[in-house]
């Protein structure tokens, strides 16, 4: 996934767009504006609340998208974006209650999940495979990732 618009924003901040880790290490501003932008999932909070579950970033939000109806199928024109919106969301998750779990953001603009163990999550993709066939549920994958 690239992110053209996190170039701006970073503009605003009067910060250069370095490619690598967003932890708290480096820029801890920096870190939480960079969470907190990829945190929006704009479409999947909507669809969410159209069927009426309220996303608040926890782990039980998690199993509740797992159990929706998968509605977001019938638009092929919209499940990529909201496979990405779910791998974001599963990602914020993780990043803000996994202990020394944080973004990082590869060349390219490519955000994916460094675990404190060194282990890499592709959440975006983990996400989009969960859209378009429900497997692995996003539950699952936190629950490995909490685990490592």
């Amino acid at each position: 996934m690239n992110i053209p618009f996190l170039d701006n924003w970073l503009k605003k901040q009067g910060k250069r767009r370095p490619p690598g880790d967003f932890g708290a290490e480096s820029d801890p501003d920096r870190a939480a504006g960079i969470a907190e932008l990829l945190s929006e999932c704009e479409l999947l909070r909507a669809r969410a609340g159209d069927l009426g579950l309220e996303l608040d970033d926890s782990p039980a939000s998690l199993a509740a998208l797992d159990q929706l109806p998968p509605r977001w199928r019938e638009d092929p024109e919209e499940l990529p974006w909201f496979g990405n919106d779910a791998g974001l969301y599963l990602g914020t998750v993780i990043v803000r209650t996994v202990p020394g779990a944080r973004w990082h953001i590869w060349p390219g603009g490519h955000p994916v999940v460094l675990l404190a163990s060194g282990r890499e999550l592709a959440v975006v993709e983990s996400g989009a495979d969960w859209a378009l066939t429900g497997a692995p549920q996003l539950a699952q994958v936190y629950a490995e990732a909490a685990e490592a």
